[in-house]
C-alpha cells in the first residue's frame, strides 16, 4: 500500500507541493488539447459546489450560516418552498478575462449553487429573517412556543 497521495501521471512540484502537473501526450500537436487549455475544466461550466452551511438549533430558533465569500446579497436568494423547505441559492459569475492575461492557476469556483433544508414543524414560517455580513449569510428561523399541556388535578375518591 502506498502512502503517496498522487499516482499515475501526476506529480507535484518540489517548490509548490500543492501544484499538480498533468502530463499531456498531445502537447506538441497543432490542435488544442485538454490539459493545455486555460484550466482543466471549462470555467463557465464549473460548479460552485463547495457551499458549506451550518445549521444549529437554539431554544428560540434554527440558525443557518453559509460562507459565501465574494458574493453580494443581490447574488443570493433565500426562499421558502412548499411544505417548509428552506432553499438557499445563488451564483458566482466568472471573472472577466483579458486576452493579454495568462492564467497560472484557477482554484476559485464559479457557477450556481443551491442547498435545501426541510424545516421542523415547530417553526414560525412567517417570521424568517436573513442577513449577510462579510460574506456570511445568516438565516434565522424562529421556533414556535411548545404549548405545555393543561394539567388538571383529579381528586381520588375512596
Amino acid at each position: 500500500m502506498s502512502l503517496t497521495p498522487f499516482s499515475g501521471n501526476r506529480r507535484s512540484s518540489i517548490f509548490d507541493p500543492f501544484s499538480l502537473d498533468i502530463w499531456d501526450p498531445f502537447k506538441d500537436f497543432p490542435f488544442p488539447s485538454f490539459a493545455s487549455s486555460s484550466s482543466l475544466f471549462p470555467r463557465e461550466n464549473s460548479a460552485f459546489v463547495s457551499t458549506r452551511i451550518d445549521w444549529k438549533e437554539t431554544p428560540e430558533a434554527h440558525v443557518f450560516k453559509a460562507d459565501l465569500p465574494g458574493l453580494r446579497k443581490e447574488e443570493v436568494k433565500v426562499e421558502i418552498e412548499d411544505d417548509r423547505v428552506l432553499q438557499i441559492s445563488g451564483e458566482r459569475h466568472v471573472e472577466k478575462e483579458d486576452k493579454n492575461d495568462t492564467w497560472h492557476r484557477v482554484e476559485r469556483s464559479s457557477g450556481k449553487f443551491s442547498r435545501s433544508f426541510r424545516l421542523p414543524e415547530n417553526t414560525k414560517m412567517d417570521q424568517i429573517k436573513a442577513s449577510m455580513e462579510n460574506g456570511v449569510l445568516t438565516v434565522t428561523v424562529p421556533k414556535a412556543e411548545v404549548k405545555k399541556p393543561d394539567v388538571k388535578a383529579i381528586e381520588i375518591s375512596g
